[in-house]
């Protein structure tokens, strides 16, 4: 039985250099992240970022990104979060990157399966929509892998999750899981943007979530009093182990403090 193993990092909201987010140093957490993926997973066949990757678009940022992912002995694929300006992402990792209809999106092919790294972002949206072109470059990509597994990694959630994230969802996740659910093959959906792990089968497709390397949120789900508090931590990475039998999601964190963090952190 082959396996496939790779690793999804998630919402590094890097700042330039030397500039914390939030109170975070968010560069040290990738540095730290870039660290433990040599250390315990370099026999993965490659990483994938899935969004959020600065924290407000700066080109700066992206300099920052690519110095300090420039270490990692495997293979790295990009897509973008609502927090990123694909303008400026673009200038520092090429214009190549720009699929003139699946925009920052991409397949892999790798161990018996096609793994598709999905743009979800609408420039001025907070949550993620998926124009016509998107969809159909999707459909189109999953109709080529009909003879293997598929596992979909992407930044906005699609599966209502009873958290007030909920309210910068993909928009149209409606369209979005139509096109899944006619390609019997893909076993699993990842997605960041949440800032906590979940586990989800939704209209018959499993999905997940992973807290990223920024801070995390408590499950603030219905009937827990007061408000959703942000933690330090854990900075979380997904670790995906994948065979003709199924998917496995471990969730790995390389910064273990869950401090509360102060509210006025946040503006």
């Amino acid at each position: 039985m082959s396996l496939l193993k790779f690793v999804v990092l998630s919402d590094l909201h890097l700042g330039p250099p030397g500039v914390p987010v939030n109170g975070l140093d968010t560069g040290a957490r990738l540095a730290q992240a870039v660290e433990v993926i040599t250390r315990d997973h370099a026999d993965a066949a490659f990483v994938l970022l899935a969004g959020d990757l600065a924290d407000r678009g700066e080109v700066a940022a992206y300099h920052h990104l690519r110095d300090r992912i420039a270490p990692l002995p495997l293979p790295v694929y990009i897509t973008l979060g609502n927090h990123d300006d694909r303008a400026a992402f673009l200038s520092v990792f090429g214009p190549d990157r720009d699929d003139p209809q699946g925009r920052v999106s991409q397949v892999i092919d790798a161990g018996g399966h096609r793994i598709v790294l999905l743009d979800t972002t609408e420039p001025g949206l907070v949550g993620g929509r998926l124009c016509q072109g998107r969809l159909d470059w999707l459909d189109r990509r999953l109709t080529e892998a009909r003879d293997r597994p598929v596992i979909v990694v992407q930044h906005h959630h699609a599966n209502p999750l009873s958290l007030p994230v909920d309210e910068i969802i993909l928009e149209n996740a409606e369209d979005y899981v139509a096109v899944l659910q006619r390609h019997p093959e893909v076993r699993q959906v990842i997605a960041g943007h949440v800032h906590l792990p979940s586990t989800s089968v939704w209209r018959g497709i499993p999905m997940t979530t992973l807290a990223g390397s920024h801070y995390s949120v408590t499950p603030h789900v219905p009937g827990v009093p007061g408000q959703q508090r942000q933690l330090e931590g854990p900075a979380q990475m997904a670790v995906v182990l994948a065979t003709d039998e199924g998917v496995t999601v471990h969730f790995q964190d390389h910064s273990e403090r869950h401090l509360t963090m102060a509210p006025g952190l946040f503006h």
